[in-house]
C-alpha cells in the first residue's frame, strides 16, 4: 500500500485507493432520518463467544465482528469488502504540512443507539471523540481510573505514546496532533479498536459507579443496537433505522448464534437455522459447493498461522533452539492434512500479497536430523519438556489447532522434544498469552489495515509485547527498522526499511510460519450482498434477505 502525505494543509476529494493515501475530505451524506426496516431476522453462526464489547479492549475479529462493526463506527471506515479508506463519523479531514497535525470535520446529525439502560438527550459530536482518545491515552482520565483496564491495540502500534492530544475544536471539529510521523495513521484510526464511544453514557455510567458496563452493554452509533448476550448462546441486535447511511441496514433483527463447532455450523446452516457461516471445515468444502441452497463466496486470505516462542522462557530464548523446532516441522504434511488444499506455506512474517514483502527469502527446509544436531549443539543433546497451547476456536488462519498441534507433537517427540498439549476458553486464551503464561502456542493474525506495520510492528514491535506480541521479541535491531519504517512517507524507503526487517526476522524465527489460508465464506442462496472482509471480521452491515 502506497502513502504519499500532502504537503500542504489541504482539503482533498474522496479519491483515495491503495496506491495512494493522504488526506481526504468525502461528499458528506445528509443524516439519515428514521427508516422502516424490512420485518426481517438475518442469523450468523459465528465461532465463538466475545470476551467483552468495548473494541479498544481487544485485537481478535471474535469482538471487531460482534461489537467494532456491529454497535459502533470510527472516525474513518474501510469500504465495505474493500482495503481503501472512507469517510465515516468524519465526513472529511486535513492533514498539516509536517503531516503531525489531523483536523478531522464531523458528521451531523448522528444519534447514538437509545436503549432500556440508556436514552442519549444529544447527538454524537466532538466531545465523544475526545472521551473516546481520552479515556485511552490519559491515566489521569476519570473513567481510566474507575475502569483501568488494557488496550492492547493502541499500546501495540505505539499510538498511546504517539499521540500528543486530542482536543475539541468546535462542537464538529477535533485536531489530533502527534509527536512524530505515523504513515498508517488514518489506516489505524479505520480499525475497530478506534471506534467511538459516547461520552454520555459514559458519564452516566460513571456516575452510577458501573464503568465497567461499558463492556457489558455498549452503545454506539452503528447499524445494530445491542439488545443482550448469553455466553455461548446469543446475543441479539435490533437494526438501528436512525442509522446515518441510507440503506445501509436491511433487517430488523440480527442474532450471532455461538456455535463453536463447524460441523453444527453447518447444519444449522443446511436447515436456515442461520444464514450466514463461520469458516467452514476444509472438508466441507465440496459439500458446500454442491449444495443448491447455498452460496460460497471465498478469496485469497489476507492472513498467516503460526507458532509463536515465548522467549522469555527458556530454552526458547536460544536461536538454535528455535531453529530446531522449527525444522522439525514437517509443514508440508499440515498444510495438506490441515489445510486440505485450502493453504500454502508461509516464509515470512506476513502474507505474500502484503506490499514490501521479500520474495527472496526461503525458510528452513523439514530436516529433523539436522534439527536434533541443532539442539545437541544448544546443549540439548536428550531434547526438553515443553507445552504447546492450540486454539480452541477455528480462525480464518487456522481451521483445526488441535489437529495441528498434534502433528507438531509427534515431529517434536522425534527429535526428543515431549510437547504437553494445553488450550483454553478462546478469551482466557488471549489473556494468558499477552501475560506470557505459554511456551510455544499456536495463532495467527489477519491483517487489519493493509499496512506492513500492521504485521512487523503489532506481531513483532517492543511496544506489543504485553498484546499480540506472543514471542514477547525485543530486538533493538529489527525495533529501529520498523521504528523508522513507520515515521517516513516515502514507500520505497519503507519498503527497504521492511525489507531489512524480514531478513532479521528469518535469521532470529520468534515464530514459526505455517501457512496462508483461503477464507470462504458458506451463506445462504437467499443472503444478498454480503461482500467478505479482507480484514478477518464477519460485517453485516448491508446484508439483506430474499
Amino acid at each position: 500500500m502506497k502513502l504519499t502525505l500532502n504537503r500542504a494543509l489541504c482539503r482533498v476529494t474522496l479519491a483515495l485507493s491503495l496506491a495512494g493515501v493522504a488526506g481526504m475530505a468525502g461528499v458528506a451524506i445528509a443524516p439519515a432520518t428514521a427508516a422502516t426496516l424490512p420485518n426481517k431476522t438475518l442469523v450468523f453462526c459465528s465461532e465463538g463467544s466475545p470476551a467483552g464489547f468495548d473494541p479498544a479492549q481487544y485485537t481478535t475479529s471474535v469482538e471487531f465482528s460482534s461489537s467494532g462493526h456491529a454497535v459502533f463506527d470510527q472516525l474513518i471506515e474501510f469500504e465495505r469488502g474493500s482495503t481503501k479508506i472512507v469517510p465515516g463519523l468524519a465526513e472529511s479531514w486535513d492533514i498539516s504540512p509536517d503531516n503531525l497535525q489531523y483536523t478531522f470535520h464531523l458528521r451531523h446529525g448522528v444519534k447514538f443507539h437509545t436503549t432500556a439502560y440508556f436514552k442519549p438527550t444529544r447527538d454524537f459530536d466532538a466531545d465523544d471523540v475526545v472521551f473516546t482518545f481520552d479515556r485511552v491515552l490519559n491515566p489521569e482520565n476519570a473513567f481510566h481510573k474507575a475502569y483501568p483496564v488494557s488496550y492492547p491495540y493502541f499500546t501495540d502500534m505505539g499510538l498511546n505514546k504517539n499521540i500528543a492530544k486530542v482536543e475539541k475544536l468546535d462542537p464538529y471539529t477535533v485536531r489530533l496532533t502527534l509527536n512524530s510521523i505515523n504513515a498508517p495513521l488514518l489506516q489505524d484510526l479505520a480499525m475497530p479498536f478506534a471506534s467511538i464511544q459516547s461520552a454520555e453514557y459514559a458519564g452516566q455510567l460513571l456516575k452510577a459507579g458501573h464503568a465497567s458496563d461499558i463492556n457489558l452493554q455498549p452503545i454506539g452509533t452503528g447499524p445494530f443496537i445491542f439488545r443482550s448476550y448469553v455466553k455461548d448462546a446469543t446475543i441479539r441486535y435490533d437494526g438501528n433505522p436512525d442509522y446515518w447511511a441510507p440503506g445501509a441496514v436491511k433487517v430488523s433483527k440480527l442474532i450471532f448464534s455461538i456455535t463453536p463447532d463447524a460441523s453444527v455450523r453447518l447444519q444449522k446452516l443446511k436447515q436456515n437455522e442461520c444464514q450466514v457461516m463461520a469458516y467452514p471445515k476444509p472438508a466441507d468444502i465440496e459439500t458446500i459447493k454442491a449444495d443448491s441452497n447455498l452460496q460460497l463466496p471465498s478469496q485469497v486470505g489476507f492472513n498467516e498461522g503460526y507458532l509463536a516462542y515465548n522467549m522469555d522462557h527458556k530454552p526458547l530464548d536460544k536461536v538454535e533452539v528455535r531453529q530446531a523446532l522449527d525444522m522439525a516441522i514437517n509443514k508440508a504434511a499440515i498444510i495438506q492434512s490441515v489445510y486440505q488444499g485450502a493453504g500454502q506455506a508461509a516464509v515470512n512474517p506476513m502474507p505474500p500479497t502484503e506490499w514490501s514483502y521479500d520474495k527472496d527469502l526461503k525458510g528452513a527446509p523439514y530436516d529433523p536430523v539436522k534439527a536434533k544436531a541443532l539442539l545437541a549443539k544448544a546443549g540439548f543433546p536428550n531434547g526438553f519438556e515443553i507445552t504447546l497451547w492450540a486454539m480452541p476456536v477455528q480462525r480464518p488462519y487456522n481451521p483445526n489447532a488441535r489437529l495441528m498441534a498434534e502433528m507438531i507433537q509427534s515431529d517434536w517427540a522425534k527429535i526428543g522434544v515431549k510437547a504437553t498439549i494445553t488450550t483454553y476458553e478462546w478469551g482466557e486464551y488471549i489473556k494468558r498469552a499477552q501475560a506470557g503464561d505459554h511456551d510455544a502456542m499456536l495463532i495467527g493474525w489477519t491483517g487489519d489495515n493493509g499496512d506492513p506495520d500492521n504485521w512487523l510492528g503489532v506481531l513483532l514491535g517492543c511496544d506489543a509485547v504485553k498484546g499480540s506480541n506472543y514471542s514477547k521479541f525485543c530486538y533493538k535491531p529489527f525495533e529501529d527498522l520498523i521504528v523508522q519504517a513507520r515515521q517516513t512517507t516515502d514507500v520505497a524507503k519503507r519498503t527497504k526499511l521492511y525489507t531489512q526487517a524480514q531478513e532479521i526476522f528469518n535469521q532470529q524465527l520468534p515464530f514459526s510460519p505455517i501457512a496462508h489460508s483461503t477464507v470462504y465464506q458458506p451463506i445462504s442462496k437467499n443472503v444478498t450482498d454480503f461482500k467478505i472482509d479482507p480484514f478477518g471480521p464477519t460485517i453485516l452491515t448491508g446484508v439483506g434477505l430474499k
